[in-house]
């Protein structure tokens, strides 16, 4: 889905400015403009783009069936979104829309520093709902007072596509490839064969291009903090991840995708071999590259370690309703109605292709059905079955920024001068204790 590609390559930029705007306003908590619960009238629903499109097709079926209820959906534009949230945040909730459309990487910081700023929706009923998501999700939405304050929209399960026509030319058999061991041999082979390189990475940091190494820390069930805050960016798991970018750097394997559409541009051309992403891209390739039609598959990601995992909930995205809202049970109405039919998400993810948390969507057969541009292949079945295994939430917290800034800077050392990732991680993980005042996990 074409909306999380670019937050993707537009996150330092807004993630910079939240940072700063959420630390001069810790003070305030977001407390200063009172809310009401108020069951009808208009209500507004901030979004972005794709997802904008998605919550705007269950809208007519909503105010059918909610009479007294009118709804606006506003694309409020990606990062714009982040900083518009924030500063309402940080102003006591003026100016917010009644709905947020939330991403993982922002909404526990937002709990941590306006407790006050998203309302409780567990008064309102939500956690009647706490087994109807995929797996890993409900942790995220649970406040500092153990109330529910989201419903997960979107969620992101990790798979790996790859050009089908690169893989057979080099001799290269998918299902014979478990873990990156595999796939990097696997990758040496397909330089020769097709001249193409296996993935692509900003190099520089530019662009804080960090998915990957993120996704190979997530396979093994870490990240840069652990489910008490505590800084894990120097474990084990986090240097076998960078370890293993720095293999596939050392064999050629990387193409440096600085420079805003480099990767864009590569993809296109028919250059890179695979493509790490997650369920989302199942449409973006389609939709984006339809000459290469019948060119792509995807597979489960390699384990980062033999024997290891090959599933990982990598992100999602939540909707909530601002503390400051006057119409709090109207704009939960919306929540409710769209995120926990089937019928109403499955219908989004139609409209603007956000893969849904929800599992009784599952049974639509659009989930099992072959699709064309992979070959006729039911590339959406896996991903669905993937959901089915544990999947532990991600603790993103209030510092991912900070994290986020450290971990490019250790990444570009490794690909652009040869360092050491273990070395390279303690330092980041120094510097990240340093600034935060959090501890370092043992």
């Amino acid at each position: 889905m074409s909306h999380q590609l670019s937050r993707r390559r537009l996150l330092q930029l807004a993630t910079a400015s939240v940072a700063g705007l959420g630390l001069t306003a810790c003070g305030d908590n977001g407390s200063g403009s009172a809310g009401g619960d108020g069951d009808s009238g208009r209500i507004t629903v901030w979004s972005w783009t794709t997802a904008a499109e998605g919550l705007r097709s269950v809208v007519p079926s909503f105010e059918r069936d909610n009479p007294g209820i009118e709804v606006d959906v506003q694309d409020v534009g990606n990062p714009a979104i982040w900083d518009k949230i924030t500063v309402g945040l940080a102003s006591g909730g003026k100016g917010l829309a009644d709905v947020l459309h939330i991403g993982v990487d922002y909404l526990p910081g937002y709990l941590d520093k306006f407790p006050d700023g998203i309302a409780d929706l567990s008064r309102l009923g939500a956690d009647k709902y706490e087994d109807a998501f995929a797996k890993g999700l409900w942790p995220t939405v649970m406040g500092k007072d153990k109330a529910a304050h989201a419903l997960p929209w979107e969620v992101n399960p990790l798979g790996l596509f790859y050009r089908h026509d690169h893989f057979e030319k080099a001799g290269v058999d998918p299902a014979g490839i478990g873990d990156w061991n595999d796939m990097i041999a696997a990758g040496s082979k397909i330089l020769d064969a097709a001249g193409v390189r296996l993935l692509g990475l900003d190099k520089t940091g530019a662009t804080q291009d960090m998915d990957f190494f993120q996704n190979l820390m997530q396979l093994q069930d870490v990240f840069y903090f652990d489910q008490d805050g505590k800084i894990t960016l120097a474990s084990p798991a986090a240097v076998k991840a960078l370890t293993i970018i720095k293999r596939l750097n050392d064999a050629g394997l990387i193409a440096d995708t600085a420079g805003q559409g480099t990767e864009k541009r590569l993809l296109g051309q028919g250059k890179l071999a695979t493509y790490a992403e997650a369920a989302w891209a199942v449409e973006y390739l389609a939709s984006t590259f339809p000459e290469q039609k019948g060119k792509w598959r995807s597979m489960q990601p390699p384990a980062a370690v033999p024997g290891g995992k090959r599933n990982a909930i990598v992100n999602s995205t939540y909707l909530a309703v601002s503390g400051s809202s006057p119409r709090r049970r109207a704009a939960w109405r919306f929540i409710e109605y769209a995120l926990t039919k089937p019928a109403p998400i499955n219908r989004m993810f139609a409209s603007g292709g956000v893969f849904p948390a929800l599992k009784a969507a599952y049974d639509d057969p659009r989930f099992s059905a072959p699709h064309p541009f992979y070959g006729g292949q039911k590339v959406l079945k896996p991903f669905v079955e993937s959901l089915s295994a544990d999947a532990p939430a991600t603790n993103f917290t209030g510092d991912y920024a900070r994290a986020l800034k450290f971990a490019s800077d250790a990444q570009s050392q490794v690909l652009l001068k040869g360092a050491d990732p273990a070395d390279a991680l303690k330092k980041a993980a120094e510097q990240l204790a340093q600034q935060t005042g959090r501890q370092q996990a043992v």
